[in-house]
């Protein structure tokens, strides 16, 4: 299924689905909890300053064109609160709208961070439990929900991503390699004149330095 979901919205229904799961005594979100939740500074990827006005725009797409987000008002209560509907939307389960909801509030992760970050949302026994429903998500017809991405350099597993919206970038770039400039070419070499002069000097100020402490402070 295409949602086609900008950054902004992703970001707005992973707060919906996070609140939901670990704190649901205080779900649905006011417009108030919900900007602090999109804003908030641990468990985001990229932390964001989204003001009021930009989260309201956003809501009204996912609710009026995408009907992606209800709302809600309590007996005698004016404030409305807001809900997702990603659960009807997609037809999830919890253990797989856990991981959608991490990817959507903190980007592309591996199956082993996802099995810590999600602990709070639901409990994995192991990394190849979180594999099994990224693989379940990944295989969604006749769109895929999730996709796996080329590792990264260094990285022992790859990393994934959700696919309900702006398409992530497929890895880090590789760092931009220069020509080094002729002073670092000449102070890399480790059999330079200038690098032995150095460390023999670096090797008497320690010596200097050891025997002051040994001799304690003059009197």
């Amino acid at each position: 299924m295409q949602l086609n979901l900008t950054p902004l919205e992703a970001r707005i229904l992973g707060a919906l689905v996070e609140k939901e799961l670990s704190t649901p005594e205080y779900y649905p979100l006011t417009l108030n909890s919900l900007v602090a939740a999109c804003n908030q500074k641990n468990n985001r990827d990229p932390v964001l300053q989204l003001a009021t006005s930009e989260i309201e725009a956003a809501l009204a797409t996912l609710q009026y064109d995408k009907q992606l987000v209800g709302t809600f008002s309590g007996v005698g209560s004016r404030v409305l609160k807001y809900t997702h509907r990603l659960l009807e939307t997609l037809a999830v389960d919890t253990p797989e709208l856990a991981v959608l909801c991490e990817l959507l509030v903190r980007g592309p992760q591996t199956p082993g961070e996802l099995r810590g970050r999600t602990a709070r949302l639901h409990t994995f026994a192991s990394p190849a439990e979180v594999r099994r429903v990224l693989d379940a998500l990944a295989a969604r017809r006749p769109d895929p929900y999730v996709v796996e991405l080329p590792r990264a350099p260094g990285s022992k597993e790859n990393r994934f991503a959700h696919a309900l919206g702006d398409a992530p970038p497929a890895t880090a770039p590789p760092p931009h390699k220069t020509a080094p400039s002729p002073m670092v070419a000449v102070v890399a070499t480790a059999d330079n004149p200038r690098i032995r002069e150095l460390e023999q000097r670096i090797a008497d100020l320690e010596a200097q330095i050891a025997a002051l402490r040994k001799d304690g402070p003059a009197r």
